[in-house]
Formats: C-alpha cells, structure tokens, sequence
C-alpha cells in the first residue's frame, strides 16, 4: 500500500479555505496525482484539507473522508506561562540548532520546552489516530513496526492533511523525534510525500518513503517561503 500524503492548498485561515492561488495549487496536486490509481481520499476535518482534497476525489470519482485525529496540531503553553516562540515547534527546533542542541532526543516530551507545552498532546491525538486508522487499512502498529494482518485493503491512498499533523504522523511512523521532523523539513503548500507499506499477511514490517515534499507540480504557482501551517 502506498499513502500519498498532501498537505493543502495555500490557505485563508480566517475562513480556513483555499485562496485562489490554493485552489490553483490544489487543481495541479490532483493532476500531479490523476496516475496513481488512488482508491481512496481522506483529509484532515478542517475546511483548508477538505477543499483541497476534493480536487483529486473528483478526479478519481470518490469521496472525501474526512478525519479529526489529523487536524493541525496546537501549540502554545499549557498553562498560560509565557514560552519561547509561542511553543511553537519549528521556531524550537531552530533555537536548539542554532545553539548546538541535540533536537534528536527520544525523550523530547520531557524538554524544558516541550513538556509544558500542548504540541504534546496534539502529537499524541495523531499518533494513536494514525495508528487506529492504518490498522483499518491493514497494518497494526507493535513496538516501533507494523504488523500486516489484511493484505491489499487499498493498494493506493491519498491523506490531505497539514504541515504540523503530517510531520508528526511521518515523525511517529519512522521513529524520529518529532523537533527533528521539524528540523529538517518545511513541508510545502500541496507537496506530495509517499510511504510505503508492503509484506505478506503476519509480516512485520516498516514503512519506506519513495517520495519526500515534491512539490514540482505547483512550479511557478507558489509563494516563496511560506511556511504556514
């Protein structure tokens, strides 16, 4: 099985859609995957996701299912004590890279900028979401692998999500510390990242990732620099 993972469309946030150069963005993300023989479209429950992925279920005849667990993720201090960049994950990643701070720690819940923070529980509510949902589609999650108990329940997916919810799904899937999820890439507006699940029924497996935030289809369409969420 191969997940296509998208994250949506250039947004207005106020309203949560696509701008008209989103939509232009989410029109190519469809053409870009109009061979890929998907067989199902699912998206984040937040209107920016959903109106993204209708582009591409319209063009293969499906309908989008929407999902809560991979809404975008909060950030911010839990109990209302003033934090470094808001809390926000990418801007503490930076802060440790720039003063030489490992952002590799298994234990990164327990930092001094993370464990006060909501990102925490935001990680959480995707991880365990990701988990139930893939073992829907066939693959149960033990220890740091995926054990395959139904073969073939869809060979090709697509999930629309966003660039802090699927940075921590990719984060959880590979057994990366999510700080270094976010310091190591800056997920583009429709960008098209592929993971790939196989084995026989009772095989226990990792994910492998063919394509990592390609985002050629939306060349000359974009905004330089936007790393919005």
């Amino acid at each position: 099985m191969k997940i296509y993972f998208v994250r949506h469309g250039h947004p207005d946030y106020k309203t949560d859609s696509l701008t008209e150069l989103g939509k232009k963005q989410a029109e190519a993300a469809a053409e870009r995957l109009k061979n890929c023989n998907i067989e199902r479209v699912f998206a984040s429950s937040k209107g920016r996701a959903v109106q993204t992925a209708e582009y591409t279920a319209k063009l293969f005849g499906l309908e989008v299912i929407q999902c809560d667990f991979i809404r975008e993720i909060g950030w911010g201090s839990a109990d209302g004590e003033p934090m470094f960049g808001n809390g926000q994950p990418w801007v503490i990643s930076e802060k440790y890279i720039s003063e030489g701070k490992s952002i590799s720690e298994k234990d990164w819940q327990n930092d001094e900028l993370f464990k006060n923070n909501v990102v925490v529980d935001s990680y959480k509510t995707v991880a365990e979401g990701l988990d139930e949902w893939l073992k829907q589609l066939g693959y149960k999650r033990e220890g740091d692998y995926y054990r395959v108990t139904v073969e073939n329940v869809c060979r090709n997916v697509a999930m629309f999500s966003h660039a802090g919810s699927s940075s921590a799904a990719l984060s959880h899937m590979f057994n990366i510390p999510f700080p270094r999820m976010c310091g190591i890439i800056d997920i583009e507006c429709t960008s098209v990242t592929v993971v790939e699940l196989s084995g026989k029924t009772g095989d226990l497996v990792s994910p492998k990732i063919r394509i990592l935030n390609d985002a050629k289809h939306i060349e000359g369409i974009c905004v330089e620099n936007f790393y919005g969420n």
